[in-house]
């Protein structure tokens, strides 16, 4: 008999518990081969601490609170790894020998896939039988070579929802008051998020009428020229915008001087660096929306479709690791929109780690300020259906360590 262990890392989903329970079920189901599954506490920092707890030990009613809980219930991490950081790599071994672990599941987005991989090639290097399979999160969608990652339908969902009610409300109090409403998100690179919210347009056309993502270089001559376009034909504006838009000149509008631990530059506040060149421009006020951590653990909204495929993709990692297949990461590959329909896959962990996917061009208007119907009938299954958690004293009942 063998252990495994299961850890989080990078920024946090309202479904990366969901995947957790996927985890823990299937080897429940396969308790013959593995009999205990621990947790990294902190992610990959607990493994190297020894730092871990038993779930399977725990109240199965409370384990299954795992499906409805957001962020990350066992603590997530952004620690940035490399071949060099030998010492580091010895304190994870010694935890899986001490331990007995031979399966290790990292669930993640790019930068946690390339911990997961260096945890493989290091296993390889000192003999050690271990299997490694990566369970993909993130609510950017931007990992390669899979159709979207789960977290995406629920941010987006969230977001859609968001732009829609912020749209209506700016309607409603246009007349004498302020006539611009902004929402910006969450986005770095690509800008699958922002585009989310042109979902909010489903049922009736409230807005947002200018969706602004990194796959388009900001331009704000034409901005402002769409904007004041938009405000004579509507009498308000609802706006959408990636925090990581960059000028023509390559320069992210809103990089805050200072970078997160993984290196990347971190931004914040472009909707008030909007808000101020439509006033001084335009002379128009505008609200300002910065969701946050709000879009990523909203999960009071979940998307059903997405919290189904989370616990799916947490069991197939281990369905793949108790075939013998290493070093991979569980893929979604899209059989169809209508019925939407997916299969589940795996490619090689190197392959994922430090890539980003971009949304399409034929997915992207012409003017480079919204999205069209083809990004619509791709992002549109991914939002179906709710989750709802369970409430007491009227707020959601969630798990807590």
């Amino acid at each position: 008999m063998v252990n495994a262990v299961y850890a989080q890392s990078g920024g946090v989903t309202s479904v990366i518990n969901a995947s957790a329970l996927g985890v823990y079920r299937k080897i429940i189901d396969n308790k013959d081969t593995i009999e205990n599954l621990f947790i990294g506490i902190n992610g990959i920092n607990g493994i190297a601490e020894n730092n871990l707890i038993i779930l399977n030990s725990q109240d199965i009613d409370k384990i299954n609170l795992l499906e409805f809980t957001p962020s990350s219930a066992f603590g997530s991490c952004r620690k940035k790894l490399s071949l060099n950081d030998e010492g580091y790599l010895k304190k994870i071994f010694d935890t899986f020998k001490k331990n007995n672990i031979r399966y290790f599941f990292y669930n993640g987005g790019n930068d946690s896939m390339d911990t997961a991989n260096l945890i493989y090639e290091y296993s390889k290097k000192i003999k050690f039988d271990l299997k490694v399979i990566g369970i993909p999160k993130t609510i950017d969608n931007d990992l390669c070579f899979t159709d979207h990652t789960p977290g995406y339908g629920s941010t987006a969902k969230y977001l859609a929802i968001s732009a829609l009610e912020g749209s209506i409300d700016v309607k409603s109090m246009c007349y004498d008051s302020t006539r611009i409403f902004i929402l910006e998100t969450m986005g770095r690179h690509a800008g699958w998020l922002t585009a989310s919210t042109a979902l909010a347009r489903l049922n009736s056309d409230f807005g947002p009428h200018i969706i602004l993502i990194p796959e388009r270089a900001f331009n704000k001559e034409r901005f402002l020229m769409k904007a004041k376009k938009t405000l004579s034909e509507y009498g308000y504006c609802s706006i959408a915008v990636s925090e990581g838009i960059k000028d023509e000149q390559n320069n992210f509008l809103s990089d805050l001087g200072y970078n997160d631990n993984f290196g990347n530059t971190q931004l914040g506040f472009v909707g008030k660096t909007l808000s101020t060149i439509l006033m001084k421009e335009l002379g128009e006020k505008s609200h300002v929306a910065i969701p946050d951590y709000l879009q990523r653990s909203g999960r009071h909204i979940s998307s059903l479709c997405d919290v189904k495929e989370a616990i799916k993709a947490g069991e197939y990692a281990v369905e793949y690791a108790l075939k013998g297949i290493n070093g991979k990461m569980v893929t979604f590959k899209r059989i169809s929109n209508k019925p939407y329909e997916i299969t589940f896959d795996y490619i090689d962990l190197n392959m994922i780690a430090n890539q980003t996917k971009f949304i399409p061009d034929e997915y992207i208007t012409e003017d480079g300020m919204d999205v069209n119907e083809k990004f619509i009938e791709y992002a549109k299954p991914l939002i179906k259906g709710e989750s709802y958690p369970e409430y007491k004293n009227g707020i959601p009942l969630y798990y807590k360590i």
